[in-house]
């Protein structure tokens, strides 16, 4: 297929760290001057990426093609998954929402034309790229479904490519897992595995070495190399498996104390994430009534079942507590996307998009502000200016919602003049409380500076206008996850044994 030569990174497990290992090879390569490409056949997220022709693909994806210093497209993740109950997704093929489907309907219906949707992308990226990292998806060893996947090991037969195997040995069992999934692949699959990566290794790495060992001389496979655990990678997460990691409790010592609600269908989180990297702020995600104190700030993120997750805020009395916080100035509140739609009055899904449930009221701190769940996505790059502390601010970033939201409050101002003429968002006069469809909001310096040292007059406390600029935090992580990863792996027997695959497989 084309010139490019592949190279796929599974995993034991989801979340043992396949997409840090595929963000750190595109950097490693491309700084090797190889022009590198990432690749995820089916993805399942609800953290989204938009791409410059305004297709939405999964993050990772998109970070990724960011670590290889290139442009994203939808050919590097061609079908992305983003569920909106227990068994039902969103299937997005292309950029664009293909349609809502059941998890037993995608396997029966849609598994020929995903292979056919992989197998084109693929093959375009084929005549642009030397090197096409592939990551796959959980495990190659679910034998319960590997009949019709479209992630794993059919994706390394139709690519041709040799697969490194990733294991998370920080939750114990490494050797076992390894070990295990190997044993459970097909004899013609197991042969494509040209060695194994253990990943976030802490200690003394001598006292590993003989499990290396080992497991070399068991499996007749080489360990390419044993990552260390990175605190503070600052590359972004997609799956939200990682917001288990965060605390719920309040850090005295910090200055700011932000609570970010964590629904169930809680998407696009990283949104939040420059505001990890401001020493003054303690970042915690919430999911109980309890846990909420009394934040400086509250953030209701995207949601990709607003309706159904507002209802569980009201379960749980979360929201009357929100309520009660913002309307007697005791926090202030920004919501995003199916956040902005919550602080409404009403939400409407006519149409039946995301839920069964037709109308719901909102949590009524934005009055007058009616949403309708509309057929037909925006996936959009945006730009404009935002309104603040009597500022016009520049701001760029993206939309991804399936509604439309109107407000009518004649003391206040639209959050945002965007560049081609719309409005977007809403701001309180007082500047307490902030919708908008606006996403990486906080990633624009001079507005996260802004609303931040405001939070601190509040409080206070001093402005605090040195912050370092978030872009280049996000250049500094990619560099030093690839030194890391370089120094921890053998990648001259990496690229050694890709070349002796591709030769013997030229052969045959």
């Amino acid at each position: 297929m084309g010139k490019s030569q592949p190279l796929m990174v599974q995993g034991t497990h989801s979340d043992a760290g396949k997409s840090i290992v595929v963000t750190a090879l595109c950097r490693i390569f491309a700084d090797k001057g190889f022009k590198t490409a990432p690749f995820k056949s089916q993805n399942m997220a609800l953290n989204s990426y938009i791409t410059l022709d305004g297709k939405e693909i999964g993050r990772a994806q998109g970070v990724q093609a960011e670590a290889a210093r290139i442009l994203a497209s939808t050919n590097m993740n061609p079908i992305l998954i983003k569920p909106t109950g227990e068994s039902r997704s969103q299937i997005v093929v292309h950029g664009k929402p293909y349609q809502n489907m059941e998890a037993d309907s995608y396997r029966t219906d849609f598994y020929e034309q995903g292979l056919m949707l992989i197998r084109e992308s693929y093959q375009a990226l084929t005549q642009e790229y030397d090197r096409i990292i592939i990551e796959g998806a959980g495990s190659p060893a679910e034998v319960n479904l590997n009949d019709r996947e479209l992630v794993n090991m059919r994706v390394a037969r139709m690519t041709n490519a040799p697969v490194v195997l990733v294991g998370d040995i920080d939750k114990g069992g490494v050797f076992a897992s390894l070990v295990g999934t190997l044993q459970l692949l097909d004899p013609e699959d197991r042969k494509r595995v040209i060695g194994v990566i253990i990943n976030k290794f802490r200690g003394d790495l001598s006292l590993l070495e003989p499990g290396l060992k080992w497991f070399e001389e068991y499996t007749s496979l080489p360990v390419l190399g044993v990552i260390p655990h990175v605190k503070d990678l600052n590359i972004e997460a997609e799956d939200s498996v990682v917001l288990d990691t965060y605390t719920a409790l309040k850090d005295t010592t910090k200055d700011i104390d932000i609570a970010v609600i964590q629904y169930p269908r809680i998407s696009n989180f990283t949104d939040i994430d420059p505001l990890f990297q401001e020493e003054d702020c303690h970042v915690r995600f919430v999911k109980k009534k309890e846990e909420i104190g009394q934040p400086d700030l509250i953030i209701m993120p995207g949601s990709k079942n607003t309706i159904e997750d507002l209802e569980f805020l009201r379960a749980l009395g979360m929201a009357d507590k929100i309520i009660t916080l913002v309307e007697t100035g005791k926090s202030s509140i920004i919501g995003i996307c199916g956040g902005y739609q919550m602080l409404g009055e009403k939400i409407e899904d006519s149409f039946g998009i995301e839920s069964a449930t037709k109308e719901t009221n909102g949590l009524g701190l934005i009055k007058g502000l009616h949403t309708q769940l509309l057929e037909e996505k925006v996936t959009i790059l945006s730009e404009g200016n935002a309104r603040y502390s009597n500022r016009e601010l520049p701001v760029k970033g993206f939309e991804i919602h399936m509604g439309d939201s109107t407000y009518e409050d004649k003391y206040s101002l639209p959050f945002i003049q965007l560049a081609d003429g719309r409005h977007d968002g809403f701001i309180q006069a007082d500047q307490r409380c902030i919708g908008t469809y606006f996403h990486h909001i906080f990633h624009n310096d001079l507005l996260r500076i802004e609303i931040l040292n405001d939070l601190r007059t509040r409080l206070g406390l001093p402005p605090i206008h040195d912050r370092k600029p978030f872009e280049a935090i996000k250049e500094k992580a990619f560099s030093d996850l690839a030194m890391v990863v370089e120094k921890s792996l053998d990648m001259a027997l990496i690229e050694k044994k890709m070349k002796e695959f591709s030769d013997s497989e030229r052969d045959n």
